[in-house]
């Protein structure tokens, strides 16, 4: 008797487990997935590495533009929010070294979470960038559209060239800070 329960349960208990295995990865990603929380004004700055001179926030995080934002409002949320977090400020953000003060603005996420723009562009870090100066998100075609550097200008960096997966670039003639612009959506 226990010979044929361990038959029929054993292989019942793989099936299952399997069975929650598939669905917890096919699932789809919760449209309610947590936008970070704000702990104060951010600071935007600026870095110059393979890619050009681009955004970072004041600790050295890539930031990034997402080509489907038509507008200052987001567009990017749930799973798309969970892989690129939106840079969220409390009041006004604050412009470091090399960034145009009066570019730097914000608009409100649902939930009333504040997100910084610049120049119209809402901003975004790459989860997958795991130290400052990385730039691995750099021209990926994620959620839709792509993921482009900001430079100085406000526009974005359209180039790929050498993305930075150390934080400590070497130049790369590639170099330049591209970002040509599409008629009616300056920075693209």
């Amino acid at each position: 008797m226990i010979s044929t329960m361990r038959r029929v349960l054993v292989p019942a208990t793989f099936a299952l487990a399997g069975l929650a295995a598939t669905l917890s990865l096919t699932a789809p990603a919760s449209a309610s997935t947590p936008t970070p929380t704000p702990t104060g004004p951010v600071t935007v700055m600026t870095k110059t590495g393979p890619l050009g001179t681009y955004l970072t926030t004041g600790q050295g995080n890539s930031l990034y533009l997402f080509a489907a934002d038509k507008s200052s409002t987001s567009t990017c949320n749930g799973a798309c929010a969970a892989a690129w977090p939106p840079l969220v400020t409390t009041g006004k953000p604050n412009a470091g070294a090399g960034v145009n003060a009066s570019m730097l603005g914000t608009s409100q996420r649902s939930g009333g979470v504040t997100q910084v723009t610049y120049n119209g562009h809402p901003l975004y870090l790459y989860a997958a960038d795991s130290a400052p100066g990385q730039t691995t998100g750099q021209g990926l075609n994620q959620f839709g559209a792509l993921w482009w550097l900001v430079n100085p200008q406000g526009a974005a960096i359209t180039n790929t060239g050498t993305p930075s997966p150390t934080g400590s670039p070497a130049m790369s003639p590639t170099g330049g800070g591209g970002g040509g612009n599409t008629p009616g959506r300056p920075g693209y």
